[in-house]
């Protein structure tokens, strides 16, 4: 017992890193797929298919040979899930054409409140002064950094509303999903991810249509090897990412996925500086510190609240079922005695 105690903040520290890390690297790695200097790939929706496509082929080989079980997860939830989840991408990819980049920065940023919100109404969670204070820190840092010329259209402001919500809601969702059926991250993953791939491959090619008025079959006809190349890269990466992502928001919470998340921010900016020579200006660089800053803040505020539920003793409102049990067996074999007054009722 002690030893796994003492491996957990090593697996903690891993996942984190496995989605820094790929997220990153996914970025990187789709900016010289998707941009003009690149490979013009522009089909944001199929690409994402492509992705679930190849993390549902390796939940697959996983289970059929025996590395992972499989859970009972109902239908309807997996159906549910999965539709919140294509909502979110479809969502992201509208608010990102219609909006400026300077809006779409900031709605990305209002997920962090939005979950705090949507799980204060969904399981009653409360967040200590301090978290708050961090998380406001963070807003503040991120938004300096990255948001720029701010445009908006009544279109525009509802994708990104519905994007929102729905990323919002499906990041709650995967970690009550685990919880509730006691499912692991890339268990539940496996069970989502060839629904997702199904979806998004049937509609994401009328989405790019619509978004960049080409068509994907077009591009497929005449593509490169190094297109090809870029997207395999893309598709591995994703799986790490994916899984990183369950797995991050199953042993912590949605918020600490937001919060801590957008340290793939900083470092996308700071690699597209090594590597893009894209402009860092003075403010790009205090709000990065800004942004750091409040993480570092927020992982204090969290450990500090951790270190006072556990110090703070819990009371029983409810009988276990030993209890219950035992009760019945009272109740079967003679008459219950006042404990008050023993006397028999």
């Amino acid at each position: 017992m002690e030893s796994e105690k003492k491996a957990s903040p090593v697996s903690d520290v891993g996942a984190w890193a496995m989605n820094v890390i790929s997220s990153v690297g996914i970025i990187m790695a789709n900016k010289q797929l998707m941009s003009a200097n690149g490979y013009s790939f522009t089909f944001a929706t199929t690409l994402t298919g492509f992705h679930f496509a190849v993390t549902a082929l390796v939940g697959f080989v996983s289970n059929s040979t025996g590395y992972t079980s499989s859970k009972h997860v109902p239908l309807w939830e997996l159906l549910w899930f999965s539709i919140v989840a294509n909502m979110s991408i479809t969502g992201m990819n509208l608010s990102l054409m219609l909006n400026s980049v300077g809006f779409y920065q900031i709605s990305k940023l209002s997920m962090i409140p939005v979950v705090c919100v949507m799980e204060w109404i969904l399981h009653n969670k409360r967040y200590s002064k301090e978290v708050k204070v961090s998380v406001v820190v963070v807003v503040i840092g991120v938004g300096v950094c990255t948001v720029t010329d701010v445009k908006v259209n009544a279109k525009g402001f509802i994708c990104a509303c519905v994007a929102v919500l729905a990323t919002s809601l499906q990041q709650i969702s995967i970690g009550s999903l685990q919880k509730k059926y006691s499912i692991g991250a890339f268990e539940l993953l496996s069970k989502t991810a060839p629904i997702q791939a199904l979806s998004l491959l049937v509609l994401g090619p009328f989405i790019d249509y619509y978004l960049s008025g080409k068509l994907v079959s077009s591009y497929m006809s005449t593509i490169s090897s190094g297109a090809i190349m870029f997207i395999l890269i893309s598709c591995s990466l994703a799986v790490f990412c994916n899984i990183s992502q369950y797995l991050c928001i199953g042993r912590f919470s949605a918020v600490s996925f937001q919060v801590l998340g957008h340290m793939k921010t900083v470092c996308v900016l700071t690699l597209g500086w090594l590597l893009f020579d894209s402009e860092l200006t003075f403010k790009n660089i205090g709000g990065m510190l800004v942004a750091v800053a409040g993480m570092v803040i927020y992982s204090w505020a969290v450990e500090v609240d951790k270190a006072a539920s556990k110090s703070i003793p819990h009371s029983k409102h409810s009988l276990t079922e030993e209890e219950l049990n035992l009760l019945k067996d009272g109740l079967e074999k003679g008459p219950i005695k006042d404990l008050e007054f023993g006397e028999s009722k």
